[in-house]
């Protein structure tokens, strides 16, 4: 199989090796500071990889995301603010655990869950990924651009408070994505004169704005409170097998719905860990205990949380549709690097993409053994860093990063702004991540309807003139009512 031979790539290099550890490292102690995640990181190191090789690049930038999932668990049991939006399941049976003195077995339960989650997730995309890229292979334009508006409507439905405001935070990201020369006439569009804008906006600087700078600033107008880290004796944070064994089912259950969700763009681990948290609630025999310190309620959405990693990643490679922020920043890496990602990607670079699931295997042992033995010291090293101190250095690296990408200060005035639009969005409850993925979403499914137009006879009637296109039209629509309805009664609810 291909993926012994992405094995056998990554382990002839020392050097590869090595970037994959530091990955794992550095993804933890990311996803484990309060307030940053693994999307911030990526961003800020994204100008870095460029001149690293494809693969190291590309694996690099990978198992951060994958550790960084993790690493949120760590704030979230030991601070009681979840590192990541996923961890927040985490926290309702986590933070409980640590202040009856059991923060260090918890941790192990978040580890292990996390480890196997990921590796049921990543085996499911090595399995199936080779099938997905096969049928994508056989979709025209018309198809494409079905498949493509599905995307965004489920981005804009599912990610935000709110249907309205999803759609409106990926709608600013397409508007955005049209600045520059039309890709068919050449014409120039919302340029207004300026030099700079005939090249649109750069994906770089634009994420480091939203998700860096943006968070920056959020959280500066946060009380400035340090966190207690929650400690126990080591004797009572010892775990057995006996323990963890009821919490198997949980993690088996819960990974397959983290591999399923993953797969369906937009989602996110955040819905999964829920999902997963929930299900398992209802299936738990101590159903009394959960939300009052339960080992399953921490092992349940760990899982389903890093079971969406590996999946999320097979709309990009066979679609070029990112599932996830991260995946948006990796389409970054791809171009850059030369690499047209899409159904052809396993025809051209099949050996990097098994080589990248291969080190992704390789990272998430590393991560696993540098949370079991070290997310406890971990935790106490973060509570000493003022955050007073931590996001200034995060702001000036931000702004570096938006330089370095091409070297251009229109690039940092960008972050800047972007930064501004990102912290407003907050606050009126847009998605950053939806106007991210639907800005990078944005060429592709320009380029397959102007393609299916061209070949029309009868213009828009031949997106209803092929049955699969046609499928994913009908798809989209009963999402957007489905939610919709759901937002409604969901509101009813409150209201009375």
């Amino acid at each position: 199989m291909e993926i012994f031979t992405g094995f056998a790539t990554v382990l002839d290099s020392p050097a590869l090796l090595c970037w994959i550890v530091l990955a794992a490292l550095v993804g933890t102690v990311v996803g484990a500071i309060p307030g940053l995640t693994a999307s911030a990181a990526i961003a800020m190191i994204l100008p870095l990889t460029f001149a690293m090789e494809p693969l190291a690049a590309l694996a690099f930038l990978y198992v951060i995301g994958k550790s960084g999932r993790y690493g949120g668990s760590i704030a979230a049991i030991l601070f009681n603010t979840p590192g990541t939006a996923a961890s927040a399941a985490t926290q309702i049976d986590g933070y409980p655990l640590a202040r009856k003195g059991l923060a260090g077995k918890a941790m192990k339960v978040a580890t292990i869950s996390s480890v196997i989650g990921d590796y049921i997730g990543d085996l499911l995309l090595i399995l199936f990924v080779g099938w997905i890229a096969w049928v994508a292979l056989r979709l025209g334009p018309p198809e494409l651009f079905g498949v493509y508006f599905a995307a965004f409507v489920v981005i804009g439905s599912v990610i935000g408070a709110s249907p309205a405001r999803g759609i409106a935070s990926a709608a600013l990201g397409v508007l955005l994505a049209t600045v520059g020369f039309d890709p068919i006439t050449g014409t120039p569009r919302f340029t207004f004169g300026s030099y700079d804008l005939t090249g649109g906006f750069n994906l770089v600087p634009l994420m480091i704005g939203m998700f860096v700078i943006g968070e920056v600033m959020s959280q500066a107008v946060r009380p400035d409170a340090p966190p207690k880290v929650q400690q126990g004796e080591a004797a009572r944070n010892r775990l057995t097998w006996d323990e963890y064994r009821p919490c198997l089912p949980h993690v088996v259950r819960s990974s397959v719905i983290g591999a399923f969700i993953g797969m369906l763009p937009g989602l996110g681990s955040a819905i999964a860990a829920f999902v997963a948290y929930g299900e398992g609630k209802r299936r738990a025999n101590n159903t009394d205990e959960w939300g009052q310190g339960a080992l399953q309620g921490v092992a349940a959405p760990e899982a389903a949380n890093n079971a969406v990693s590996g999946p999320s990643m097979a709309p990009l490679l066979t679609l070029g549709i990112p599932g996830s922020t991260i995946g948006a920043i990796l389409v970054g890496v791809f171009l850059v690097h030369g690499i047209q990602i899409g159904p052809t990607l396993f025809l051209t670079n099949g050996d990097l993409v098994y080589a990248l699931f291969a080190s992704g295997l390789i990272g998430i042992a590393a991560y696993g053994l540098i949370g079991y033995f070290g997310a406890a010291s971990l935790g106490r090293i973060i509570a000493r860093v003022e955050t007073r101190l931590l996001y200034p250095i995060v702001l000036l690296l931000a702004i570096g990063a938006s330089y370095a990408a091409r070297g251009n200060m229109f690039d940092v005035w960008v972050a800047i702004g972007a930064g501004v639009v990102g912290y407003a969005m907050r606050r009126t409850g847009l998605n950053p991540a939806a106007f991210v993925i639907a800005f990078v979403l944005t060429g592709g499914a320009e380029q397959a309807l102007r393609q299916s137009l061209l070949l029309s006879d009868n213009g828009t009637l031949i997106f209803l003139e092929r049955p699969v296109a046609a499928g994913f039209l009908i798809l989209a629509v009963g999402i957007l009512v489905h939610r919709v309805r759901r937002t409604r009664k969901a509101r009813r609810e409150v209201t009375t």
